[in-house]
């Protein structure tokens, strides 16, 4: 998934860490919830890197030069290792794949849908603006994480540079036509709205993975703070758009 591309500092990222956050996995993963947790988070993680290389691929025929084909069928193929170094973490900890996918997949399916790219420019958008909302909420989950599974979400949430491009490529579209402008930040609102809801709807579904967001398993994350992460997701949004040049 894109990362900020130093839009934004990394939301979720504790100073020091206590109770799970402190533990390996194979002590956290003694308690049968937190485990329960960890496997949805780590199949939602797998679907959502699946999905993005076929999202990615696809948006690619879109392409205006031969350059920018192959410039996204990279971020694709990146997006496919993620989703490979999750798979085989699901696989090592004696889960199947799969079924730790399945659960997610017509919430996630249904975003994609929702928000197809009409044009070359919105799928660049998407890519920047939409996946670091996901990479965002993922960073603040893991950092509530145990420490095995905390680096192996970090790694696949790592930035490839790849929002650079999209940066450098909107912004001088709309340079050379700042008509864009307007339509490109409503299409940003809307990635917005569309990509909180789906998060909400996900965790929502999922008994563990609630549970452990407002604290029943990992430690020090309550309500409130549910409240807190969503405004600094929103924050690090609206310095994304800045950066492409568009208004919030």
């Amino acid at each position: 998934m894109e990362t900020p591309d130093n839009a934004a500092e990394h939301p979720g990222e504790a100073p020091e860490a206590t109770g799970i956050a402190a533990q390996d996995w194979a002590t956290a993963s003694a308690e049968p919830q937190y485990r329960a947790a960890v496997v949805d988070l780590l199949g939602a993680l797998a679907y959502g890197e699946l999905a993005a290389f076929e999202r990615l691929a696809e948006d690619a025929k879109l392409a205006p030069t031969l350059g920018d084909k192959a410039e996204l069928a990279k971020m694709a193929a990146a997006e496919f290792h993620h989703f490979e170094q999750l798979s085989d973490r699901l696989t090592a900890v004696d889960e199947d794949a799969t079924a730790a996918m399945e659960p997610f997949a017509k919430a996630l399916d249904d975003f994609h849908r929702q928000t197809a790219p009409s044009d070359w420019l919105e799928g660049l958008v998407k890519a920047y603006v939409g996946d670091s909302i996901a990479s965002d909420f993922y960073r603040e989950v893991a950092a509530r994480l145990d420490t095995d599974t905390r680096s192996l979400v970090l790694a696949v949430l790592d930035d490839t540079g790849h929002g650079n491009f999209a940066v450098e490529k909107v912004r001088a579209a709309i340079e050379a036509d700042p008509r864009l402008g307007g339509r490109l930040a409503l299409w940003a609102r809307r990635l917005m709205g569309e990509a909180l809801s789906q998060a909400q709807r996900v965790v929502a579904d999922r008994d563990a993975l609630s549970t452990m967001l407002v604290g029943g398993v990992a430690d020090g994350f309550d309500l409130a703070e549910v409240g807190r992460m969503f405004s600094r997701i929103t924050e690090a949004h609206t310095k994304r758009m800045a950066a492409l040049g568009l208004a919030a």
